[in-house]
């Protein structure tokens, strides 16, 4: 089992107001420093096989600190990177929501294509070959983070739920938030979706269970036990 958390990135002072995108030198103000350094906090009780993140500045910066005191240094992927927004990059958003394209965006991402950008299909794409890149390398055992941007976690999370990419604005991704899935040979869990507070207990890895021959792992374990499970006491 392979446990990925997906971290947003703090607060700048384009967040909400303006698509930022790939926009150069979009650093943490001051909410998205103190967002930064909460969010550090309550991770620390984990241990991390690695730290991963978008090439962006404001998620460098989350990254950064939750990187502090750890043995692992924060490694880029371009593929976690924000969507490449074209025309729209820059422009506020209440000007882009009467953009015929909007609705599309809304309604049925799967077919959205940004003037001089990318298509959300393809954003999604390369978010997912990213991680289940990142599982083999890192390996079935591992734990590790990576800070991204809204709309990529949020389609990395209808992948693992199994939902068609037209069903990925139902999910949410607040700035610093936790987002948490658990891959294992059978499916992905997904744990923990938009956390913004509490414990981390429950995320640390069970102990080792067989697996049986089908690759589902025994009753012993925890794989989607009937009832729902006892959860973590």
């Amino acid at each position: 089992m392979t446990t990925v958390l997906l971290v947003r990135h703090g607060l700048t002072a384009m967040t909400g107001p303006v698509l930022a995108g790939w926009t150069p030198g979009v650093r943490l103000d001051e909410r998205g420093r103190k967002q930064a350094r909460a969010v550090a906090e309550r991770l620390a009780p984990l241990e991390l096989d690695a730290i991963v993140s978008s090439p962006l500045d404001r998620c460098l910066e989350t990254a950064a600190a939750i990187a502090q005191g750890r043995p692992v240094s924060v490694q880029t992927d371009d593929r976690f990177g924000e969507c490449g927004y074209g025309d729209w990059t820059g422009r506020p958003l209440k000007e882009l929501a009467e953009e015929p394209l909007w609705r599309v965006v809304q309604a049925h991402p799967s077919a959205a294509v940004f003037p001089g950008g990318e298509a959300l299909a393809e954003v999604q794409n390369r978010a997912v070959r990213a991680v289940r890149d990142w599982n083999e390398r890192l390996g079935e055992k591992a734990t590790y983070l990576v800070c991204s941007h809204g709309d990529v976690i949020k389609a990395i999370v209808a992948d693992a739920m199994g939902l068609h990419l037209d069903q990925f604005q139902r999910i949410t991704a607040d700035p610093a938030s936790v987002t948490v899935i658990r891959y294992t040979t059978l499916r992905p869990f997904l744990l923990r979706a938009n956390d913004v507070g509490g414990g981390v207990a429950n995320l640390v890895p069970p102990p080792e269970v067989s697996e049986d021959e089908d690759g589902g792992e025994t009753i012993t374990g925890s794989d989607a036990a009937v009832g729902g499970g006892p959860g973590t006491t």
